[in-house]
């Protein structure tokens, strides 16, 4: 996926975030994320959105502290929400594609790993404010779903942050059975672990099934389609593979 879809996603997922949370009331409970309301998932997901603006539209070229938490509800901070959401995409949208700003994980330019990070952070909030309101959740194309497993396994728990260690070697499998070329092979140890994107080797356990069910479980957002071998390493995957802010 181009830098573009990447955009346009962001656009329609930051949409589809506000009406659902907007059908939920921002004083439903966010099941995905215990201890969450839906007021704290427009709070955060705004932050971030505003977070992410500044380093594009200002193009700071070192980590820039978030702006935190606004003390807004109801409307007013949907309102707020929304006007985060459309600036975001807007500064993406428009940027030179040679701008030069701070990002976190490797990627072909700045402009790139933001609109692709912010692309996938809100579409995993989109199925939180989902899972608020209740009632069928929106779909996950393949070749999206594909690319955001492959962010979270090779970007994300790739860095020294990632909590998923094991004491004894472990490899996980993971195969998108709609997408073509879409299996990760990833080796547990107390070190991070170690992705690439091959099915070559055994695996002690492997997570098979539509790219779009595997990456809303891989977020921990959703049970496992279906899980053949050593179950206790899925179970660590659930575990110990949250994403947390700070």
């Amino acid at each position: 996926m181009d830098t573009d879809a990447f955009v346009k996603t962001l656009d329609r997922e930051g949409g589809l975030l506000a009406e659902a949370a907007e059908a939920a009331g921002v004083g439903a409970e966010v099941p995905p994320c215990p201890g969450w309301r839906v007021r704290d998932l427009l709070r955060h997901t705004g932050m971030v959105h505003r977070w992410a603006t500044g380093f594009v539209a200002e193009g700071y070229t070192e980590y820039h502290p978030d702006a935190g938490l606004p003390d807004l509800d109801g409307a007013e901070l949907l309102a707020w929400f929304r006007a985060g959401h459309r600036s975001l995409v807007d500064t993406l949208s428009t940027a030179p594609p040679d701008v030069n700003c701070w990002h976190f994980m490797p990627a072909p330019s700045p402009l790139a790993f933001w609109a692709r990070r912010q692309a996938h952070e809100t579409t995993v909030h989109r199925m939180d404010a989902e899972a608020a309101r209740g009632g069928t959740a929106g779909e996950i194309a393949p070749d999206f779903a594909a690319d955001g497993i492959d962010e979270l396994l090779r970007g994300f728990h790739g860095r020294r942050k990632s909590g998923v260690r094991s004491e004894e070697p472990r490899v996980l499998r993971v195969r998108a059975t709609d997408t073509a070329d879409a299996v990760w092979t990833v080796r547990l140890s107390q070190e991070p672990p170690a992705a690439e994107r091959n099915g070559t080797g055994g695996a002690d356990c492997e997570l098979a099934g539509p790219a779009g069910q595997l990456y809303r479980a891989l977020w921990n957002r959703g049970p496992f389609p279906s899980v053949t071998g050593d179950t206790s390493v899925a179970a660590l995957w659930r575990e110990k593979s949250a994403v947390t802010w700070n």
